[in-house]
């Protein structure tokens, strides 16, 4: 089936389950043993239709990627020296760093001390970096949301603490003068590491892909750990995260409807237009159920590649790492991630020798904290307030 075949038929599915638990609820609004079993047959198919469709988007933009040339065309005039590259993202110096790992850092040329890191590794060259980059915005939600900016030292960001208001005179009357006050908050930069071991055998396979599989399997595990603290961060050690700063809406025994509408229109106006939802996937489960004040069902699948499915009009996006507990809705681009310098590698040759392997280790430097904690609002899940 192809990616548009399979998001008709989960549409299909949706538009028969809905169909279903209109048809089968009893008048106390339950289904019986017999029926839910039925409507969760029906739901579980809805999800491996998605995670179906999310698979062959996956392997699509591989097939994309791995379809582009593999080298560059000649440009350069008979006899010149054509194109130049300067700098650690040099042809040259990819060559040798790739060079450097397969000979386990016996065959280092001159070309590498282009990018020497402080602490003894050495930069990841800029084709890598930028695919290291492309594979946590992949896997990680909160860069694709929130505002990325690169930092070179302890970054200040300035905020206002207190605006001026309006006030009205009489003709001739005495002004009034109010203070504008400003607020900081800094990002600071943690270290992240992530390390593997690697054999001596597959490490001097040439047909052992080990450019790619650096930089998949860093990614993932990096992209998972900055993700997991993007979101539950405490501050110590780590990012701030989302649903430690954002304001606390409100708390329930159980989501409904009308909470979700009221946790919507608790975010400001201003806030709302790039608004979204982030919630775990167990979460949906419980939200797809329900409908609002006119009878419509709230949760709206994804009819588009590429389009997020919905609920109350609103994109849904979904993290493992989001509490089962907890709803964000709110404008993500306040919440800011700096990256401090260059991702870099190293190498542990003596480490791991008697096992005839050898390590890797990939650091970054990175923070994260939510600017306005207005611009996000949290309904917690199976509490009341007191």
């Amino acid at each position: 089936m192809t990616i548009n075949e399979l998001r008709e038929k989960r549409n299909k599915v949706w538009n028969d389950a809905k169909a279903f638990l209109d048809s089968h609820r009893a008048k106390n609004g339950t289904l019986s043993a017999e029926d839910d079993a039925t409507y969760s047959r029906m739901e579980q198919e809805i999800n491996d239709l998605g995670r179906e469709i999310s698979r062959l988007e996956r392997a699509a933009e591989i097939e994309k990627q791995l379809s582009q040339p593999t080298s560059d065309p000649i440009t350069g005039q008979p006899g010149g020296k054509g194109k130049q590259k300067t700098g650690r993202a040099s042809d040259e110096y990819r060559q040798a760093a790739l060079a450097a790992l397969r000979s386990n850092f016996k065959n280092v040329s001159n070309a590498l001390q282009e990018g020497v890191d402080a602490e003894g590794g050495y930069l990841v060259p800029e084709e890598w970096d930028r695919r290291l980059i492309d594979v946590l915005d992949e896997e990680n939600i909160m860069r694709s949301l929130a505002t990325k900016i690169t930092t070179s030292g302890l970054h200040r960001i300035n905020l206002t603490a207190n605006k001026p208001t309006a006030a009205w005179i009489e003709e001739g009357g005495e002004l009034t003068w109010g203070d504008a006050t400003f607020d900081q908050v800094t990002l600071d930069a943690y270290k992240l590491h992530v390390a593997i071991k690697v054999t001596e055998e597959l490490l001097y396979d040439n047909a052992f892909g080990l450019e790619n599989y650096i930089t998949t399997q860093f990614g993932k595990a990096l992209a998972n750990a900055e993700e997991d603290a993007f979101l539950n961060g405490d501050g110590a050690g780590k990012p701030t995260g989302l649903f430690t700063t954002a304001t606390a809406f409100d708390a329930v025994d159980e989501v409904d409807s009308d909470s979700l509408i009221s946790l919507v229109y608790a975010l400001k106006r201003p806030y709302r237009k790039n608004a979204s939802f982030i919630m775990n996937d167990a979460t949906i489960a419980a939200i797809r159920k329900l409908k609002d004040n006119n009878g419509a069902y709230i949760w709206q699948p994804s009819y588009q590649a590429g389009e997020p499915d919905r609920v109350l009009g609103y994109a849904v996006h979904t993290s493992a790492y989001a509490p089962t507990t907890a709803i964000a809705f709110g404008d993500y681009h306040y919440y800011n991630i700096g990256d401090r310098g260059t991702r870099s590698f190293a190498e542990l040759r003596e480490l791991f020798a008697g096992n005839g392997m050898i390590g890797y280790v990939a650091k970054e430097r990175v923070d994260g904290r939510l600017l306005l904690p207005e611009a996000v609002q949290v309904l917690t899940i199976g509490s009341t307030t007191g």
